[in-house]
């Protein structure tokens, strides 16, 4: 059948002069054009939604006066955080709802390059979710790091042709955007016309004007009202991010009202895979929105039909003629369980389970991608050069760190940890190319009492990353991260005390949901034991990230983010 042909055959469906493949009768419609809730017909013919109304179908299934909506649109999310591949992703997040998700692969792209990209799409080729990916933007994310791939305008310019890319994903150097970076001009002007996700936290006045005007017109930085109010008045899309680490929706959402509305997204960012399976994904979205005072309606339509808006997925978002056919039954509108979720018209999932697991595949080259040098203690030792040192302080609930300057904590000459005063020592060791460069500091936030962890996961450039009282305990988990080609590990002294195994970029598991669930509750009952922080290892992968103010640390040193420079670890 040709595309003349096809398209008569649904015009006839619409018609009723064909019975439609799938009638869902008896439901209530929520219309997310008026607001209103329909009893009528939904008739699928050929994988659309061919009509409302009164329909005749070769397969009819009676809704029982539940709601029919469509499948919810994640419009920011890093799959690499969630620690799954997209064909494990989907059968988390599939059954709670989900029909599509915008990513960003940056990183990925910052261990792999452009076939970091490339592997993505094709693992999450023909699932139960449809993935998109924006092309990452900052690869490296700064000159501050060092990365295992770069991505130049070059590579963009040619990644654009290829399938499921709608844009560019977040330009999280904003500096670079501001000081008019030749290089970063060069990514914005390849991507003209175009999505172009921003990144610009705490930033406004005219430098936020100057980084509209160059594209980027999103954020999922803003932490503030005041913040976000003064981005969405001038012309920005808030995606209010509600993820393990950073919990922005509680304060954000009283800015949506009948106006701004439409220019508001729900998104996850980071979420962790224990949340996923307990919490949910967008539906717990939905439901803390609604808790909170938001009409239902409204809040589906920031799960729906605006992130389709945003990224020109014409053809979902809505229950309309035309749309693909990507559907959700709900048992209400303020638990938001979901009862069957259809994708292009055919069930997919039944009451919180998946009807058939999806394939699950990846590029064998991601396998190899921790390149180290012999790890040993003497790569640890920071010799005391001052009387006070500069700390990064996590800041609960948030991404964001403080600096703050106090007294060194020294011992036998060297820096030392501090547990009594919440300080660890803190180490990042680049792993793509065995250079044995080395950054050391301190970390204040995680309640670390005895032994060390140690990831692969360290945002955005992924090199490793410790965080230890002692350097026997930072060794043994370092050197066990490596021997697993990636992962996340608890010791104390020589002992492996929990370890989750990441040989996919040294970011994503190849194990199913429910064994990477397993070893994150290993690895959560041991960080108790030494930690008071309830999720160590989630703002332990960001404290190398040089794009969120204010300290962070890289394999090249500490970086001031206000700065945007090294600065000297003693004061």
């Amino acid at each position: 059948m040709d595309e003349r042909q096809r398209l008569a055959a649904r015009i006839r469906a619409a018609r009723g002069e064909i019975p439609a493949d799938l009638v869902l009768s008896g439901g209530r419609v929520v219309n997310l054009f008026d607001g209103s809730l329909e009893e009528v017909d939904l008739a699928v013919f050929d994988g659309v939604i061919v009509g409302l109304g009164r329909y005749q179908g070769k397969e009819r299934v009676e809704l029982g006066g539940r709601y029919l909506a469509p499948a919810f649109i994640e419009g920011h999310l890093h799959l690499e955080s969630t620690l799954l591949t997209p064909a494990q992703l989907a059968a988390a997040v599939c059954p709670r709802g989900t029909g599509a998700v915008v990513a960003d692969p940056h990183e990925i792209a910052g261990v792999m390059g452009p076939a970091g990209v490339r592997a993505m799409l094709e693992a999450s080729r023909d699932l139960p979710v449809s993935f998109y990916f924006n092309l990452p933007s900052c690869v490296p994310a700064t000159h501050l790091e060092t990365a295992g791939g770069a991505l130049d305008a070059g590579d963009i310019q040619d990644m654009l042709d290829w399938p499921r890319v709608p844009g560019l994903a977040e330009m999280m150097n904003y500096p670079g955007v501001l000081a008019g970076d030749p290089g970063v001009l060069d990514k914005l002007r390849a991507t003209r016309g175009r999505v172009m996700d921003g990144h610009a936290p705490l930033l406004g006045g005219n430098d936020l004007n100057a980084y509209l005007l160059a594209g980027p017109d999103s954020d999922h930085e803003c932490v503030g009202r005041q913040e976000a109010a003064l981005k969405l008045a001038r012309g920005m899309w808030i995606m209010i991010r509600q993820g393990t680490s950073a919990h922005n929706l509680e304060e954000l959402l009283p800015l949506v009202n009948p106006v701004t509305e439409r220019r508001c997204l729900l998104v996850s960012d980071d979420r962790h895979p224990d949340d996923l399976a307990h919490q949910g994904h967008l539906d717990d979205l939905l439901r803390r929105a609604v808790a909170q005072g938001l009409d239902a309606i409204t809040a589906l339509r920031l799960v729906t039909l605006n992130p389709a808006r945003r990224f020109g997925l014409r053809d979902r978002g809505a229950l309309a003629p035309g749309r693909r056919a990507d559907l959700v039954v709900l048992e209400d509108l303020r638990e938001f369980k979901v009862l069957q979720v259809y994708q292009a018209g055919r069930l997919v999932a039944r009451e919180g389970e998946m009807l058939q697991p999806p394939r699950a595949d990846f590029d064998p080259a991601a396998r190899r991608t921790m390149n180290l040098p012999e790890l040993v203690p003497e790569m640890l030792e920071t010799p005391a050069e001052g009387g006070q040192v500069r700390i990064i302080e996590l800041v609960p609930g948030q991404i964001l760190t403080n600096q703050v300057v106090e007294e060194a904590p020294v011992e036998r000459g060297r820096l030392a940890a501090h547990p009594e005063r919440d300080l660890a020592r803190l180490w990042v060791i680049e792993r793509h190319q065995a250079s044995g460069r080395v950054g050391r500091g301190l970390l204040r936030g995680l309640g670390l009492r005895a032994g060390a962890l140690a990831g692969s996961v360290a945002h955005d450039s992924h090199n490793l990353v410790l965080a230890g009282v002692d350097t026997t305990s930072a060794l043994t988990a370092a050197r066990r991260v490596a021997a697993l080609g990636g992962g996340l590990c608890l010791a104390r002294g020589e002992q492996v005390l929990a370890e989750l195994p990441l040989p996919l970029a040294g970011l994503m598991s190849d194990q199913d949901l429910a064994t990477v669930l397993d070893q994150l509750k290993r690895l959560r009952r041991a960080a108790r034991e030494l930690c008071s922080h309830p999720e160590p290892f989630m703002p332990l992968s960001f404290v190398a990230l040089p794009v969120i103010p204010h300290l962070r640390l890289t394999d090249l040193g500490l970086v001031d983010v206000d700065q945007f420079q090294v600065v000297d670890l003693f004061v």
